[in-house]
């Protein structure tokens, strides 16, 4: 592995992490209610994580017919071994499923709103645009900024920055005292929790050790020993991180109203 490179690149962004892992957000969530704000933003991140992921598959693989081998063996098995996990894992009663899809399981489990999703992925298997796609399905406005920003990377970053901006801002970046909140929830609230618990475990368990090993091999062999395309894969990390943080500010704003709204509810009953 380039060992000096992701060094450089991880010192580069270490403060932009440590707002996302250390920020007020996780601390907000105190209650239900405030988990379903946190899920109706966060889908938007998990759903199109899996679109990235698709569009390093579809660079470094051959996904078409006639077929024949494209790039590197071993990179080809990294992203199908990643895409594998990832598209076809095993939910809370061994089925097979997407992390997405267990993921919209929990949201349903806890009375969380999928329309916002359920909507944009609707709209785009309809034809429509991105940008239309958002606006119809009235994402939180730090939603839609967040996926403009993933998708713009799709469309037109090098598979090299694709991966560096998948393996170093959209994995490793949940906390463990969010995993103890989540915890505490549960053991109060387990017919509602359990199974966006089992989801945080599993994505832990196999994003964080395994799949973030892979990714870390596929993007030193992508980005290799060129120093200015290390330079751009820090700027699109840093980026995208950025995008996250704004995405967390946006649902904080939002549980703050909630709460503000409820205790003014409480204190003027009608």
């Amino acid at each position: 592995m380039q060992l000096a490179y992701i060094q450089q690149l991880e010192e580069a962004i270490a403060q932009q992490k440590e707002e996302i892992i250390y920020h007020p957000l996780y601390r907000s969530i105190t209650s239900i209610d405030d988990l379903k704000v946190f899920m109706e933003h966060h889908i938007f991140a998990v759903w199109d994580f899996m679109s990235l992921l698709k569009a390093l598959q579809r660079s470094l693989t051959c996904v078409q017919i006639p077929w024949y081998p494209i790039g590197d063996a071993n990179t080809r098995y990294l992203i199908n071994e990643i895409v594998t996990g990832e598209e076809s894992d095993i939910d809370h009663l061994g089925n097979r499923k997407s992390h997405y899809e267990m993921y919209l399981e929990a949201m349903e489990q806890c009375g969380a709103d999928t329309t916002s999703i359920t909507k944009l992925t609707q709209a785009l298997k309809e034809g429509n645009s991105m940008q239309i796609a958002l606006r119809i399905a009235d994402a939180p406005e730090a939603a839609v900024d967040f996926v403009s920003d993933t998708f713009d990377i799709i469309s037109h970053a090098t598979p090299a920055i694709q991966s560096a901006v998948f393996t170093f801002s959209r994995e490793d970046l949940i906390p463990d005292m969010f995993i103890s909140i989540i915890k505490d929830l549960d053991s109060e609230f387990p017919e509602s929790i359990s199974i966006f618990k089992y989801y945080l475990e599993r994505h832990i368990e196999v994003d964080g050790d395994h799949h973030g090993n892979l990714a870390l091999e596929m993007t030193s062999t992508l980005c290799g020993d060129d120093p200015s395309v290390w330079q751009d894969a820090i700027q699109a990390v840093k980026r995208s991180l950025q995008s996250r943080i704004k995405l967390w500010d946006c649902a904080l704003m939002k549980m703050k109203c909630q709460k503000d709204q409820s205790s003014k509810e409480i204190s003027n009953p009608s």
